[in-house]
């Protein structure tokens, strides 16, 4: 290999499964080059999969990023609109610097930033500003070979905000209908998040070893969604995971658009949406969320899982 690529996306799962469209143009682009990520270090369980890169370099986030390699050859900011992540990459001391410009930021020869456009065409659409050619639904994933349990259907009620918390007990009324029409349900979740996969358990009737929530690393929790039957969720992470594995999902979103996150364009994909966008970073749950009944989860359950 003769030299380094640097891309900083030092965010979390749905972030960097957006980002492996991207990731596998610039390494059609730098086939001889070693491909660093700079990212948050659990997401080195997911490597395996990602042959485009060589390397994780632990970054918990874009505050905590200080480049002490040589120089790399090409540094991508694949981050966010800037300043900062500009900032980030240019400090890198890289020759080249591919990245969106800002005007309080280094002077870089890339293209504005836009907001209407879904997170895999951004990053799609930049580096083609660079002429190198990426397609944005180039995000599959290889299936993992760990079967740590096959054919379930997975219940996550967790989201990293308030805003995209649909209430326990709407999850545990769907999670009831699965486990009544002979599906295997498992609640998974972060460590943080054990307790509300706990309560959506006891309400739905399950056994306790049905909660996987904070027993998973993102290995298997990959390797979990790559062998299931079918995915309901919020706007999170595990989302992207069905999508990569083209297993069945029921996405619920709230209060950001699926026009910016949501699955590809595939019928065993429904992404529940009631077109009413609101605050992100909201403690409590969005009002449009909100508006998404417990009929339609299962009424869109069942479409989902005939179409897989």
């Amino acid at each position: 290999m003769t030299g380094t690529v640097l891309l900083l996306r030092a965010l979390g799962l749905g972030d960097l499964l957006t980002a492996v469209p991207a990731l596998r143009g610039l390494r059609r682009a730098f086939p001889d080059h070693v491909v660093l990520l700079a990212a948050p270090e659990p997401l080195a369980e997911l490597l395996p999969l990602l042959p485009e890169v060589d390397e994780l370099v632990p970054t918990p986030g874009l505050a905590d990023f200080r480049w002490r390699r040589a120089a790399p050859d090409v540094a991508v900011n694949l981050h966010g609109s800037g300043p900062e992540s500009v900032r980030a990459v240019c400090s890198t001391g890289a020759r080249q610097v591919l990245s969106h410009r800002h005007p309080a930021a280094p002077p870089v020869a890339g293209p504005d930033w836009e907001a209407e456009q879904h997170e895999r065409q951004r990053w799609c659409r930049l580096l083609r500003h660079y002429d190198i050619d990426a397609d944005p639904d180039d995000l599959l994933l290889p299936t993992p070979l760990d079967r740590p349990r096959t054919g379930v259907a997975i219940v996550h009620p967790g989201a990293s905000h308030g805003a995209r918390l649909w209430p326990v007990e709407r999850y545990a009324e769907v999670a009831r209908w699965a486990a009544d029409a002979d599906f295997d349900v498992v609640l998974t979740g972060s460590e943080s998040e054990h307790e509300r996969a706990a309560r959506v358990a006891e309400l739905a009737g399950l056994p306790g070893n049905s909660v996987l929530a904070g027993r998973t690393g993102l290995r298997e929790l990959a390797a979990l969604v790559a062998h299931a039957r079918l995915l309901i969720c919020g706007d999170t992470g595990i989302a992207h995971l069905a999508s990569a594995f083209r297993t069945p999902s029921v996405v619920l979103f709230g209060p950001v658009s699926p026009r910016y996150w949501g699955p590809p364009v595939d019928t065993r994909h429904i992404a529940l949406w009631h077109g009413r966008s609101g605050d992100t970073f909201a403690s409590d749950p969005d009002p449009g969320l909100l508006a998404i009944t417990i009929g339609q989860v299962i009424d869109a359950a069942r479409r989902a899982v005939r179409r897989g």
